[in-house]
Order: structure tokens, then C-alpha cells, then sequence
């Protein structure tokens, strides 16, 4: 249980520090169209908010109007979430990747959705894959770290 509230603590930090830089967090729909080109948090609140009462994300995303692609690709979560971790965690990281087990291990689990015995695992198979030298960066940890988990 103190693993599960530890990641998800971990989790909803890391989501806020993303969330952050994020050009437009609240995609497409009459609420986005609507409050386009301002920023902060009211109107991305609001915009939000209109897209969920009205149901235009939706409806925009199924039929192809309010600025949305039915086509379009989901992107971003997951990847940023883990490169803003590995940002602010990645020697600690490298540590429990190297012992194949840790805290970091647990957060970065519950991030990706899989077994933190199975992610401790593949990061010290993967340990050298990861980490080719000191001077490796998060980002390259991170893009490595996606690709041997396939997430």
C-alpha cells in the first residue's frame, strides 16, 4: 500500500511539473476554441470545463469539428511524464536500475503501468543500454527507457 500512495504522490508531481510547460493541455472542442491563445490556469479551467459539460471534445473528435483530427495521435503523457521524473531523479534512477530495484523503480512502474518487479528487472538487463557513459542525459535515458519497456 505505501508503494501504491508513494507512486501515486510521485505521479501527481511529476504530472503538475509537466503540465507546466504544456502549450495546450486542454486539446480540442468548443471550450479550446473558445478560450484559444490565452493562457494560465482560468482559461485552460474553463476551457476544460466546457469541453466536459457540453461533451464537444467528443463529439469534435467523432465527426471532425472544433479544431479536432479523428485521425490525429494521442501524445505526449506518458513519455513526458517519465522525462520529467528521470529530470529530477535520474542518479537515483541509475542506482536502482543498477540493483534492479528501488524507489525510483516503483514510481517509474506505476508511471508506465507495469510491474515494478518486471521494470526492475529490464533496467539492470538494460543498465548498460541506458547508461552508455556518464554523460548520458535524461532525455536518452528516458527514449531508451521507453524502448525497452515498449511503452
Amino acid at each position: 500500500m505505501k508503494k501504491i500512495v508513494l507512486s501515486m504522490v510521485a505521479a501527481a508531481a511529476v504530472v503538475l511539473a509537466s503540465n507546466a510547460q504544456a502549450v495546450d493541455s486542454t486539446g480540442c472542442g468548443l471550450g479550446s476554441m473558445a478560450w484559444r491563445g490565452q493562457s494560465g490556469i482560468a482559461p485552460q479551467v474553463l476551457a476544460a470545463t466546457t469541453n466536459g459539460l457540453f461533451g464537444t471534445q467528443t463529439f469534435g473528435i467523432t465527426f471532425g469539428t472544433s479544431g479536432c483530427d479523428p485521425n490525429g495521435r494521442v501524445t505526449g503523457g506518458t513519455g513526458r511524464m517519465v522525462l520529467a521524473f528521470m529530470e529530477n531523479n535520474m542518479e537515483q534512477y541509475a542506482m536502482d536500475a543498477a540493483a534492479g530495484h528501488g524507489e525510483t523503480i516503483d514510481t517509474l512502474a506505476g508511471i508506465l503501468n507495469i510491474d515494478s518487479e518486471k521494470l526492475g528487472e529490464v533496467s539492470k538487463q538494460n543498465f548498460a543500454l541506458l547508461f552508455p557513459d556518464q554523460n548520458t542525459d535524461a532525455l536518452a535515458v528516458t527514449l531508451k527507457l521507453l524502448e525497452v519497456t515498449k511503452a
